[in-house]
């Protein structure tokens, strides 16, 4: 099967195999930028609009965030397999754009989770094409590969984005950690004007109605093996999700530690890229069913065990024990996301926009 990563010369003026991972990467990155940047900064958030310091309603920022990523992802999905994957990536950088910049000049707290709503609409685009452009082009194991050597990518933003974000907000506003992401945006729409289109036109969906939608839709929710991988990649997403709002305070406020929590943060983190690139060589050998089944029922063993070690100490296990647990289980996710993923998406060949999005969008929300 011919790929747009093959080993042949691309196509002057296009992108190669090298470069069309890191765009990839970089691309899905924007959604992580948009959360982990931010992370050090609800501290400074709280005292902007004068919540107290141990007050959680900073966590708003981030489930509205969420929220919108899953409502956008049900309108990039059709559009992508309508007008191509190209025309919708550039709209999903253009509202994640606005959304920034809405986010950087909102007044209240309230304004500031509607812009964050709008922002995730924005960051949905770039995670739905994404995924599409992968399926249009890989199958079987190798879309396994692919997705897991653009996630280790990927991962470089929540290991840096902290320490950056921490060092930032030292220097100047917190508002200004969002003026980061608009110029990122900036930067990688640009870029991507050299990507080349991967819609097949026998998989081009001939009018944007919202019956074909709505057929395409229940195509996906009526495949067992679509439907039972992507509540298994839920209740991962959930766990996950639970994990980033809560790292700042557990790190600052219950062990005492607040600088350093960039540090903690992106050291875990690492753990996640090290599952991405131990997947990329393994899943051949072993396959991704057998992998994720394998990691999957370890996964379930680590989060027992950290449970009881939790309830035995109180709520407070010691500070090493508790990171340890943490990196293992974090490396497990890394394993399971592109396996999972992997599985579920491989049915949905014909619809592969419509697949990611429906599939990603009930991750997102029922996880937030």
């Amino acid at each position: 099967m011919t790929t747009l990563l093959s080993t042949s010369r691309p196509p002057r003026g296009t992108l190669g195999r090298r470069e069309l991972t890191w765009f990839l990467a970089l691309s899905m990155a924007l959604a992580a930028l948009g959360i982990d940047v931010m992370l050090p900064a609800f501290g400074a958030i709280r005292e902007g609009f004068g919540l107290p310091e141990t007050s959680t309603a900073v966590t708003g920022v981030l489930t509205t965030y969420f929220l919108g990523l899953a409502a956008g992802q049900l309108l990039y999905g059709p559009i992508a397999d309508r007008f191509g994957r190209k025309p919708t990536l550039g709209v999903g950088y253009a509202v994640y754009g606005l959304g920034a910049l809405a986010s950087a000049l909102a007044p209240t707290l309230p304004a500031l989770l509607a812009a964050r709503f709008l922002w995730g609409i924005g960051a949905a685009g770039p995670r739905v094409v994404t995924q599409a452009v992968i399926r249009d082009t890989f199958e079987g194991e190798e879309m396994s590969r692919a997705m897991s050597m653009i996630m280790a990518v990927f991962i470089l933003v929540p290991v840096i984005a902290p320490t950056m974000g921490a060092a930032v907000i030292t220097v100047v506003s917190w508002r200004w950690l969002f003026a980061i992401c608009v110029a990122a945006v900036l930067a990688v729409s640009v870029w991507s004007r050299r990507l080349q289109e991967t819609l097949r036109e026998e998989h081009r969906i001939p009018q944007l109605r919202f019956g074909r939608i709505a057929q395409a839709a229940r195509l996906v929710v009526s495949n067992r093996q679509t439907v039972a991988y992507s509540l298994a990649m839920t209740f991962l997403w959930g766990a996950f999700t639970g994990y980033l709002g809560s790292s700042e305070i557990i790190v600052s406020e219950v062990y005492g530690l607040p600088t350093a929590f960039p540090v903690v943060f992106g050291g875990l983190a690492l753990f996640m890229g090290a599952g991405m690139l131990v997947n990329a060589r393994v899943v051949r050998r072993l396959g991704v069913r057998r992998l994720a089944h394998g990691v999957l029922v370890a996964y379930i063993g680590l989060a027992s065990v950290l449970a009881a070690i939790v309830f035995t100490a109180g709520g407070r296990p010691p500070f090493p024990l508790l990171l340890a647990a943490l990196a293992a289980m974090l490396l497990c996710q890394a394993l399971l996301v592109p396996n999972l993923n992997t599985i579920a998406m491989t049915p949905m060949a014909a619809i592969a926009g419509t697949a990611a999005s429906v599939v990603g969008s009930v991750q997102i929300a029922l996880g937030a």
